[in-house]
């Protein structure tokens, strides 16, 4: 399977008190699709994740304001509670079969975790922890957007070595380098506006491939 990227935030005091005001304020930072339904689903788990979920919202025919999501929540709030939302945000993606490029919605994953939520999870994950999707979204694959023609992974099979060899035109690799690092300055913009929108302590991005993923996005926005 394709290897995932992340990303968790850690609010100073955040408490069972503030926690829905927290969360409502991080929904509303969300760069979320222009093509509903930008919110498509939303479950609310306690104690931990093998505990059944307490409710579980089918939020696709809604078109519902952080605000009213949260409003969903609050007979639930408590410290030892997990809010999970699925949303969409828009990102560049390769079709291989057409090798042309399309803008089109990507599932976002979003969970707030109360602080006594699995053993107080939120210490390792952050008090809300968004999954991104494919890493490759943000990196490209197998190196070629390292800037270091050296560790450019040889292919595995047929299907990769057709991708190389498509992306030995210099247009082509031009074009994924562009469509790439819009998908990074997107979640850069996010990250800028959730630090505008809440008490940040810090935030974390990561991956499930890359030893220092926020150095690899650095790297592919530094290249020209």
């Amino acid at each position: 399977m394709p290897n995932r990227a992340y990303a968790s935030i850690w609010v100073r005091d955040f408490n069972e008190m503030n926690m829905l005001t927290h969360f409502e304020h991080f929904l509303a930072t969300l760069p979320l699709t222009s093509t509903p339904p930008a919110f498509t689903g939303m479950t609310v788990r306690a104690l931990d994740f093998a505990e059944t979920p307490l409710e579980e919202y089918d939020l696709r025919g809604h078109l519902p304001t952080p605000e009213e999501i949260v409003k969903l929540t609050k007979e639930h709030c408590s410290s030892d509670v997990c809010f999970e939302i699925a949303a969409r945000w828009d990102l560049w993606i390769r079709d291989r079969e057409t090798s042309s490029w399309k803008k089109q919605p990507e599932h976002l994953e979003i969970s707030c975790y109360g602080p006594d939520y699995d053993q107080g999870v939120c210490a390792e994950s952050g008090h809300f922890m968004a999954d991104l999707g494919f890493e490759h979204l943000f990196t490209g694959h197998a190196g070629l957007l390292s800037g270091d023609a050296e560790r450019v992974a040889e292919p595995q099979h047929p299907e990769e070595a057709r991708f190389l060899m498509w992306m030995s035109q210099p247009q082509n690799l031009r074009e994924y380098q562009e469509k790439t690092r819009e998908n990074i300055q997107k979640l850069m913009g996010w990250m800028r506006a959730v630090e505008e929108a809440l008490p940040v302590e810090r935030f974390r991005l990561w991956s499930e491939g890359e030893e220092n993923f926020e150095a690899r996005l650095d790297e592919i926005l530094d290249l020209r």
